[in-house]
């Protein structure tokens, strides 16, 4: 199971760190990614984490501004957001994947969280 959390309204330019809590043990074995879907839109890859941290993958859109973490220790898995623009808004769902590396792939991943909303205004 997983749980996100973090969203939130917040103006163009500024931060919000999304996270998303795991409950199985096996936490450290799942690859987990990021995606969203706006308004009207298809669901988006936003972000992929490998196993140990160690690799990750961003779709373009964010790339230099979103930054993807993971604490196996915690079970959690963290989304840094940074100059957030307008069209960032959508609902940010966390999902957890057996693949062997990181992948950007809506059918890698068999877990999905609820989702979080995330409103940045202009």
């Amino acid at each position: 199971q997983l749980q996100a959390f973090g969203g939130g309204l917040v103006q163009a330019g500024g931060s919000l760190r999304l996270s998303c809590a795991a409950s199985a043990r096996t936490f450290s074995t799942y690859i987990m990614g990021w995606f969203r879907q706006a308004p009207g839109k298809e669901r988006e890859f936003v972000a992929s984490i490998s196993r140990s941290g160690g690799s990750t993958l961003y779709a373009d859109s964010v790339k230099g501004r979103f930054t993807i973490s993971r604490d196996n220790a915690k079970k959690t898995v963290y989304l840094q957001m940074n100059s957030l623009k307008v069209e960032d808004t959508a609902v940010y769902y966390c999902a957890a994947g057996r693949t062997t590396t990181v992948v950007d792939d809506r059918a890698a991943y068999g877990h999905w969280g609820q989702g979080t909303l995330v409103t940045v205004s202009s």
